[in-house]
């Protein structure tokens, strides 16, 4: 009898233990394939194609107080959607972009942190420029930097300004050797010497890379800040001294050399396409007008504002560069094109006024291909 009994205990820890072992298999075995179907997912996952961010153009304005033209750049901006833009704002301190203050969505709340006051033809411009890509550089997708004034008006659609700016891996500087105004001060050498020294239109468009190097930079800029200061002009003798020898006044506008001037001693010269992308008009001598014949581009009026105004400068194929006997072609995509994709200086009631003709001129040929359609459709045979 207790023989029976431990042969069936015997039998009965048998079976347990053959239990244990057959579901110790099962579930190790459900295990590996868990994790071969994990495998799996993720090696198609892999093969998937990922959804990329597109490179981005930061628009970086500085402006006074508001953008007298947001309605301009308002219309500019929704022919795209914003992932393929950013836009930052340098104004005064403590100018807020709300709904009071533009009337595009586009800029309310760009305005950037840390702003400073600007004066014209001092070393806060540069400080302005510099405080504008230190924000725009915090968005990885931007890869394209273009300076704006509040005066700026795009002379074409979002598309094809995307597609030339992006067509190539340059920035656009326009940049020259100076040696005619000897602006140059001797005091900057031997830090920045002068076979160094180049000028140029401010409204650059820079690569990120390029960018980088503006904002990383803590050699040029100090040697600007102390030795790089514009003459006193009469309109600013009631906000400065009054010169003892106004001849002896060393000039010097901080703007128009700082970035050339830098990219040239960093040795990357050779990453540029040497011309800006923004027109302005600086031959003035067959103006009447005295207000126009001064230290600064002409100012388009209300009268002055016309189609055949945008047209002369879409016309444009080609700068010369006087002080270096250059004459510089202009092209995308390796083919011949026009030279600019912006212009300045721009008045608020011209801006209005070309962006009405514009318009008309769209609805009035809309209004044609309409005419045109019904006309063949009248006439088809049947």
């Amino acid at each position: 009898m207790k023989q029976k009994v431990g042969q069936r205990k015997a039998l009965f820890k048998w079976k347990r233990k053959l239990a244990l072992a057959l579901l110790f298999v099962f579930c190790f075995g459900s295990l590996v394939m868990m994790q071969s179907q994990y495998g799996r997912v993720m090696m198609l996952a892999s093969l998937r194609p990922q959804s990329v961010q597109e490179p981005k153009i930061a628009f970086l304005f500085i402006a006074r107080n508001r953008l007298p033209l947001d309605i301009v750049w308002d219309t500019f901006f929704q022919q795209e959607g914003e992932n393929k833009f950013s836009i930052f704002v340098h104004s005064r301190p403590g100018f807020l972009f709300n709904k009071a203050t533009t009337r595009s969505i586009y800029f309310l709340n760009r305005q950037v942190n840390g702003s400073i006051q600007v004066d014209w033809g001092e070393a806060s411009m540069i400080e302005a420029e510099r405080i504008l890509l230190r924000h725009a550089l915090t968005d990885t997708s931007n890869q394209r930097f273009i300076f704006l004034s509040d005066s700026c008006i795009p002379l074409y659609n979002f598309s094809y300004t995307y597609d030339y700016v992006m067509s190539t891996s340059t920035s656009f500087v326009d940049s020259f050797a100076d040696t005619k105004e000897g602006r140059y001060n001797p005091k900057m050498d031997p830090v920045i010497p002068v076979r160094n020294w180049r000028k140029g239109s401010q409204w650059v468009v820079l690569t990120r890379k390029h960018a980088e190097v503006v904002v990383k930079d803590n050699t040029v800029f100090p040697m600007f800040q102390q030795h790089c200061k514009r003459k006193s002009l009469p309109e600013f003798w009631r906000d400065h001294p009054f010169p003892s020898d106004g001849s002896k006044e060393h000039n010097c506008i901080p703007d128009e050399h700082y970035v050339q001037t830098l990219l040239a001693q960093e040795g990357l010269e050779e990453e540029l396409t040497r011309r800006s992308l923004t027109y302005s008009a600086w031959d003035l001598s067959h103006s009447r007008d005295h207000e126009r014949r001064n230290w600064h581009p002409v100012t388009y009026k209300f009268s002055d504002a016309t189609l055949d105004l945008i047209q002369s400068i879409k016309g444009i194929d080609n700068i010369y560069y006087e002080t270096e006997y250059r004459r510089e072609w202009c092209t995308s995509k390796g083919k011949p094109s026009t030279c600019f994709l912006f212009a300045r200086k721009f008045t608020r009631p011209a801006a209005l006024r070309l962006l009405n003709m514009v318009s008309f001129a769209s609805l009035h040929i809309t209004l044609e291909l309409k005419c045109l359609k019904t006309i063949e459709l009248v006439v088809k045979p049947q």
